[in-house]
């Protein structure tokens, strides 16, 4: 995971883990009563929130019966230099390399700290009474060695289980036996406006309550192709991440992740992943140390406003076909570039997170139906998932070419890919972007590679300005071409510009 920024230049999603090297600040007084969890058969119990004198809700009770589940995890990471101060930037994971030049001391940005050690504190809570505890990936990665620190001060060693870096899903447990508080995951999402309380380590703090209500769900933060979180605005901060968000029955119903700030510090914008996520992740780590998920074998983008009217179609809806992968399921069903996924086993597919979200959640060898459209006619396609896996796409090099050929309506100069260095054999590199023009504004660059123009391949400049012009021929707004980045084939709509 890694600082992304948002429209704000200012404003950025923060990790919350809290690096450091000071030890964790144990609080609070183990609660006593036994919780439950979805590792036991016994239900939950009802927990109301009290009133007070003023009327207003209080969560004394509530918290009193899940704090003691709730743990402080301390992470020692070993990233050492032979020179300087002992840390070696460039290997650290790239919220704990923000911290440290934000906050930390010392000439490259670190603070001073024993050669070759490293220390992330961050959040997590029990969800069995034999020690397994459920945190955050970013929290554990690299680890060396963990230690958590209960809510009545005893520490404990503990080892990773299991991780999960597309979902930021860890469980860890705790290497000495005994019987643990814990607590169970809620099996009903939230509703817009319910109260819930976060704990959590800020800091290094440590037990730490706040409360606030769902303020959005089903956000999509870029994180990770399965973003789907929860917002909440009950004051959160790095070190909180790990941590449980609980409705007022005591069930969890996040994962305290991220947070949205122009300052590194809680301004009421959190996020935390839904606890039916956390808990079938949960599941799969602990029974297999990994997680299967289905694979298709495509390239996939949203279909824009512009792209849909370009394909004729009646709404900006499901998945753009940019690639198909060759030897894939999604290659043995038939599914070609420009095809528009539309349902999976006869559920809606809204757009292409829709659908990588729903794919992902299959397991390996489940038979699956696609209904998608091709030239406007509906089909359908029988396909049966493979084992996920990461592809790659070879880069175009910004390498210079002659720039006698060019469609000056778009704000492009192009010339064929075979005649530039690291372009490749097919379609028509862009040797040059006029900054001020509608290509510039969607997005194009030099280095990229158009394939089609219009649903055509081209090869030339020229069949690039032939397409161009016959799409403006027939009245069209814009012009849909298929472009080769350097993160794989996609569609761009691109304006013509107004007269």
């Amino acid at each position: 995971m890694s600082y992304s920024a948002f429209a704000n230049p200012r404003a950025r999603r923060t990790i919350l883990a809290s690096v450091a090297v000071a030890a964790l600040a144990a609080a609070g007084a183990f609660a006593e009563g036994a919780l439950t969890s979805s590792h036991s058969a016994h239900a939950a119990p009802v927990i109301t929130s009290d009133l007070n004198a003023q009327g207003a809700p209080s969560f004394a009770t509530l918290i009193e019966r899940v704090k003691p589940a709730v743990v402080s995890v301390k992470v020692k990471i070993a990233n050492a230099s032979s020179e300087g101060n002992g840390v070696q930037m460039d290997n650290l994971p790239p919220e704990m390399q923000e911290f440290l030049k934000r906050f930390g001391g010392g000439s490259n940005g670190a603070p001073q700290a024993p050669q070759g050690t490293m220390m992330a504190e961050g959040s997590g809570f029990f969800i069995s009474a034999d020690g397994l505890i459920v945190t955050n990936n970013h929290v554990v990665q690299n680890a060396k060695a963990l230690t958590v620190t209960m809510d009545n001060g005893k520490t404990l060693d503990a080892k990773v289980i299991g991780t999960d870096p597309k979902t930021d899903v860890a469980v860890i447990k705790v290497n000495e036996q005994g019987d643990y508080p814990y607590v169970t995951f809620a099996k009903e999402m939230p509703r817009i406006g319910d109260w819930v309380v976060a704990i959590g380590n800020p800091y290094g703090l440590g037990g730490t309550v706040t409360a606030g209500i769902i303020s959005a769900e089903g956000r999509d933060i870029g994180d990770g192709p399965y973003d789907r979180f929860l917002q909440i605005d009950a004051p959160i901060n790095k070190g909180n991440s790990g941590g449980p968000t609980f409705n007022t029955k005591g069930e969890v119903v996040g994962m305290n992740t991220a947070i949205f700030s122009p300052s590194g510090g809680s301004v009421g914008i959190g996020f935390a992943i839904p606890a039916s996520t956390v808990s079938s992740v949960e599941s799969a780590l602990e029974h297999g140390g990994s997680v299967a998920r289905g694979y298709l074998g495509v390239q996939i983008q949203p279909v824009s406003e512009d792209i849909a009217d370009n394909l004729g179609l009646k709404s900006a809806n499901g998945a753009l076909v940019d690639k198909v992968m060759p030897g894939t399921p999604a290659a043995d069903a038939g599914l070609k570039t420009g095809d528009v996924i539309t349902k999976l086993n006869g559920q809606k597919v809204d757009d292409a997170a829709d659908l990588t979200r729903q794919i992902g959640g299959l397991k390996p060898g489940a038979a699956i139906e696609l209904t998608y459209l091709r030239n406007g006619a509906e089909k359908t396609a029988q396909a049966k998932l493979a084992d996920q896996k990461n592809e790659t796409m070879a880069k175009a090099d910004n390498a210079q070419a002659p720039k006698d050929q060019a469609a000056p309506m778009l704000g492009i100069q192009l010339a064929p890919a075979n005649e530039v260095a690291g372009a490749g054999d097919h379609g028509v590199a862009i040797v040059g972007v006029d900054p001020n023009g509608t290509a510039a504004e969607q997005g194009l660059a030099t280095g990229q590679v158009i394939l089609d123009v219009g649903g055509k391949p081209v090869s030339t400049p020229q069949d690039v300005k032939s397409e161009v012009a016959n799409a403006k021929s027939q009245g069209k707004k814009s012009v849909l071409m298929r472009i080769q980045t350097a993160d794989g084939d996609r569609f761009v709509a691109v304006p013509f510009p107004k007269a």
